[in-house]
């Protein structure tokens, strides 16, 4: 297989299920600026229309897009894995509900703060306070959990954390939600987390 990314972009959540469940995989980064790929200097939408990460390409050639499905297939290829609870089962809706959560209420609410060229700056204000909005309401839920399931890291830690990584570049203190900011202090630490970091080039800061 192999995954289109963009260093700290959305891509970096099944970068991370693609380690976690231990599947061969190779990278190719996509240049977000010129939409193209970095080693055959491809435009990018030859590979996906829509001009975004990820694309995860198969071995048989096809393609499949958007981040909270890729993790889905991913995790469903190795059940073992416990990457995502069985089909059917109480436990997978609540992980298919914090992956909804994390794409239609947090993800999107940080793309204002990431075009500062435009000049929209009520809509950036009213975006950072939907953002705190969001991050008080998942700090409140994780409590000392050490996972948003509990004992056991799913596809929907991996895509919260790629987003709540994200105030780093922002601007936004993570201290001001103490079980959050150690929440993600502990998914960084993971080994495998850790492996898709460094190969993406990504330095985490935390505060917990």
């Amino acid at each position: 297989m192999k995954l289109y990314y963009a260093p700290g972009a959305c891509s970096l959540s099944p970068h991370i299920v693609l380690r976690e469940a231990g599947f061969e995989f190779s990278l190719e980064k996509v240049d977000m600026k010129t939409r193209t790929v970095v080693s055959t200097g491809t435009p990018f939408a030859d590979i996906h229309p829509k001009g975004y990460v990820p694309v995860l390409e198969l071995d048989n050639g096809e393609r499949l897009t958007e981040g909270a499905v890729i993790v889905q297939y991913l995790a469903d290829q190795k059940p073992a894995s416990g990457l995502l609870p069985q089909p059917g089962t109480m436990e997978r809706y609540r992980v298919l509900e914090w992956l909804n959560y994390t794409t239609s209420e947090l993800h999107k609410s940080f793309t204002p703060l990431f075009r500062p060229h435009l000049p929209l700056d009520d809509w950036r204000k009213a975006a950072r306070e939907k953002i705190a909005s969001c991050l008080a309401w998942v700090n409140s839920e994780i409590g000392e959990r050490p996972y948003l399931m509990g004992e056991q890291f799913t596809v929907a830690d991996a895509y919260l954390f790629t987003v709540v990584n994200w105030t780093n570049a922002v601007g936004i203190d993570l201290a001001q939600w103490p079980n959050l900011a150690r929440y993600h202090a502990r998914v960084a630490a993971r080994p495998h987390v850790q492996a898709a970091l460094q190969a993406e080039g990504i330095t985490v800061k935390t505060v917990a």
